[in-house]
């Protein structure tokens, strides 16, 4: 699912950009958000939006809050939005799918995440 024009050369800077338009309405469940903990409840829409630029994996692991997603990407982990959590991740990189991170979170707050993305960049 890699997308045919990349702006992006790394995860890192997708980061930064995906950073800059997480908000309430793009969380799962909407309203779960804080400015003070941007990355909070957008692990599963940030890890489809990972797998669309740069392709690899969906993985996830269980946490104290729930299932947690991210990606690997040719065997390294990445994980943009670990820093919602204030104690370590219990990685275990179990295989997931699209299918389950995007049952996580709605194609309609995946749809705006990646118009506010496109129109950012």
């Amino acid at each position: 699912m890699q997308s045919p024009v990349n702006p992006f050369t790394t995860p890192l800077e997708l980061y930064r950009a995906i950073a800059s338009v997480w908000s309430a309405d793009t969380s799962s469940p909407t309203g779960a958000w804080s400015p003070s903990n941007p990355a909070q409840n957008h692990c599963s829409i940030t890890s489809l939006v990972v797998q669309d630029f740069f392709g690899g994996e969906i993985l996830s692991t269980k946490t104290s809050g729930g299932t947690h997603f991210y990606n690997s990407i040719e065997n390294v982990k990445w994980d943009l939005t670990a820093s919602q959590f204030s104690e370590p991740i219990p990685y275990d990189d179990t295989p997931s799918s699209r299918e389950l991170a995007l049952s996580d979170t709605s194609g309609e707050k995946y749809a705006l995440i990646k118009e506010r993305l496109s129109r950012a960049f």
